[in-house]
């Protein structure tokens, strides 16, 4: 019996992965945002028109492509793509891969809406800190109202979140929990080491003869990870090139000015707004392109739709700068 039992625990021991493993996964998804937002920012800045809606739509284009990828891991593989790169899986009380029913949709949603949803609300924060620093002061609404209120109900929230997510972490490095991330805990499953026999039933998915379809998944699965690891280095490139001072290879040159803005018949006098058409008041202009603007006019349509209304090049409320006139 004691035999028997210290079998067990060994057994347990080596199921349960490491703290270090576990927060090295989540590391691994958390650096392949950023550097794909680098990408859209580069290819929407070389050419506007063209790119440009894989800047302002980015958000709702990587949930796209994080739905796919996550529903496909979780359905042959039972964890997700970052869990099974390092050898993991996800379990609920059985062994074995594979996670069903309700077990896999709750895990998908909490994998792909969670992030995108803090992703959204952080945006807004710093959207009506924005509004807060350039003294902007929209129609006050019921639904304003609300927001105003949900935007400074957010950092405490974030705080009690990041809070539970460290005990819940603490708790596991003890041994006095099963999982390390409380949505783990709210999608009822939790982490464990790829033992011989998932690895035995994984291979001959992707090596079965005469099935081109399970070829092509496999091969799917290694350009993404050799995706990955390209992607944290572009991160760590560009990550370092900021840090050192290094001009950025993405900085875009100076756009030329359109042609009905160079002189002639048709252009528009000294000191008229683009957008509204009047006159300039408290002029400013766009760090971006350099174009000049109302403040107002500018600064309502950056906000709604993150681009320079004439050059199309991706600006942000950050990018308005004043410009004091001799004559202001």
């Amino acid at each position: 019996m004691a035999e028997a039992g210290a079998h067990l625990t060994s057994a347990a021991a080596r199921e349960r992965p490491s703290i270090f493993e576990v927060l090295a996964q989540e590391s691994l998804m958390a650096a392949v945002r950023p550097a794909l937002r680098h990408g859209a920012k580069v290819l929407a800045e070389s050419d506007p028109p063209r790119f440009g809606f894989l800047w302002r739509r980015f958000d709702e284009l990587h949930l796209l492509l994080d739905l796919l990828l996550q529903h496909h891991f979780l359905s042959r593989c039972g964890a997700s793509f970052s869990e099974n790169f390092y050898g993991l899986k996800r379990v609920w009380g059985g062994r074995g891969l594979g996670l069903r029913g309700g077990r896999r949709w709750r895990s998908l949603l909490l994998l792909c809406l969670a992030p995108y949803l803090r992703a959204k609300l952080d945006a807004a924060l710093a959207r009506q800190r924005d509004e807060e620093d350039f003294s902007i002061r929209l129609e006050q609404s019921g639904g304003r109202r609300l927001y105003r209120a949900a935007a400074a109900a957010w950092p405490y929230a974030g705080a009690a979140w990041r809070a539970w997510a460290f005990c819940q972490q603490l708790l596991f490095v003890f041994g006095a929990a099963g999982t390390h991330d409380p949505l783990l805990w709210l999608a009822r499953v939790r982490l464990a080491r790829l033992d011989a026999q998932d690895l035995r039933d994984v291979a001959p998915r992707g090596s079965r003869p005469g099935n081109p379809a399970e070829g092509s998944l496999a091969s799917l699965s290694a350009s993404l990870s050799l995706g990955v690891f390209f992607l944290r280095f572009l991160e760590w490139w560009y990550s370092s090139a900021d840090r050192d001072g290094v001009k950025s290879l993405a900085a875009p040159p100076a756009p030329p000015p359109p042609l009905h803005l160079q002189g002639g018949p048709d252009a528009p006098p000294p000191g008229e707004c683009p957008l509204c058409g009047g006159r300039r008041s408290n002029a400013t202009a766009l760090s971006t392109s350099g174009f000049v603007f109302c403040y107002r006019c500018v600064f309502a349509y950056v906000k709604a739709n993150r681009r320079c209304p004439l050059s199309g090049v991706p600006t942000e409320p950050q990018h308005l700068v004043k410009i004091y006139c001799p004559e202001s």
